[in-house]
């Protein structure tokens, strides 16, 4: 008999099934030990007994099945498991039945690859620590001014953000959008582009970033919101989404105008850490203090994007995995090496970005790496 108890694997897994509906079984190695976890679906794929705690009613069925190959491979509550879901949450199952259509999941790769998307960024959150049941956050208002939203970091999926959000039942509304991160001082537009290059939508991406800061407004007195996470497997692939947009015909429907930040989070471990650090209240000027002394900041008032200027040289921050603000200094180096400018740059980073960033940036800075560790001790 398994006793499924809080923060135990399985307790996670049916957790985070709730919420995300499917998930892609890669995605599980957010929560822990592959090894682990791919025991731990084979052990629930079989029918047997089990309860929730040391006292409770005792059920006898499986509790997951994997279904579909490659690509559409991808783990789901078995049918009669769905039952039981009111022993994690009183009121889970009705709320799960409404979400995911009783039970009812296509089997078309689009849909699939796009529960995916989202269950991807949910694992990332909950392995970060951050809220993301739809069930224990409050709803969105639509109009009204309040702090609404939690005072610690939650993820918002996109769905909900469409009922309160305005032109709800236009369909190019968070076309591309997995949801939106809250956190203390700041709101992120979450998108994830896996391993692939996401097409770019603009005109809907556009309405997207209006209606988000609408409700960040409305919902968290937030003034602005402008930045975005961009979720992948792969800086590169990460970056050429960004470009892909170059295609638009209009300037201002650029992913890097609609989102003059785009911080690039890994799926993987560095990512839950990079994460944390973009979800604590004033992150970046924390960090920046105890990078550089206040005589060596640029402050933003500089003629290009810098942090700092140390004997003649330019510093960029990289520790916040900006691409597009690395972007703009790649080609501000770019016209600087063309012209009489001699002053040199350097890139702070850390070890895992190095291979990306040699590769980008070539022999216009020199890179200065430094440990996660030693940036989250900082903050």
């Amino acid at each position: 008999m398994i006793t499924i108890r809080p923060r135990t694997h399985a307790y996670k897994l049916i957790q985070l099934l709730s919420v995300a509906g499917e998930i892609p079984p890669g995605a599980l190695s957010l929560l822990g030990s592959e090894r682990v976890f791919d025991n731990l679906v084979h052990k629930l794929e079989l029918s047997q007994n089990f309860r929730f705690d040391k006292d409770g009613q005792v059920y006898h069925t499986k509790l997951i099945q994997v279904s579909g190959r490659k690509d559409t491979r991808t783990i789901r509550l078995y049918k009669k498991a769905v039952d039981v879901l009111d022993e994690l949450t009183p009121g889970l199952l009705k709320w799960y039945m409404a979400a995911f259509n009783n039970h009812i999941f296509s089997g078309d790769t689009q849909h699939i690859q796009r529960n995916h998307r989202v269950a991807e960024v949910l694992t990332l959150c909950m392995a970060a620590g951050i809220e993301i049941r739809p069930y224990a956050l409050p709803a969105l208002k639509k109009i009204g001014f309040g702090m609404i939203v939690p005072g610690a970091p939650s993820f918002y999926i996109a769905r909900d953000l469409k009922k309160a959000g305005i032109g709800e039942d236009n369909k190019t509304t968070y076309t591309r959008l997995t949801g939106a991160l809250f956190y203390p001082g700041g709101c992120y537009a979450v998108y994830n582009t896996r391993g692939s290059v996401m097409k770019w939508s603009g005109v809907g991406e556009v309405k997207t970033a209006v209606n988000l800061q609408e409700l960040a407004r409305i919902n968290a007195g937030l003034d602005e919101t402008k930045p975005a996470l961009l979720l992948g497997y792969d800086p590169g692939t990460a970056f050429k989404t960004m470009l892909e947009s170059d295609k638009s015909r209009r300037a201002e429907f650029r992913f890097d105008r609609v989102y003059p930040k785009i911080h690039f989070i890994p799926l993987n471990q560095y990512g839950i850490r990079l994460l944390k650090i973009l979800a604590t209240p004033d992150w970046n000027e924390k960090l920046l203090t105890a990078l550089f002394e206040p005589e060596q900041r640029s402050y933003n008032r500089a003629s290009m994007e810098y942090d700092a200027m140390i004997d003649n040289r330019m510093i960029l921050s990289h520790l916040d995995s900006d691409i597009a603000r690395l972007y703009r200094f790649r080609e501000s180096l770019a016209n600087r090496v063309s012209g009489s400018e001699t002053a040199g740059a350097d890139v702070i980073c850390y070890p895992w970005q190095t291979d990306f960033l040699k590769s980008y940036l070539g022999d216009l800075a020199g890179l200065r790496e430094l440990e996660m560790d030693s940036v989250e001790s900082v903050l």
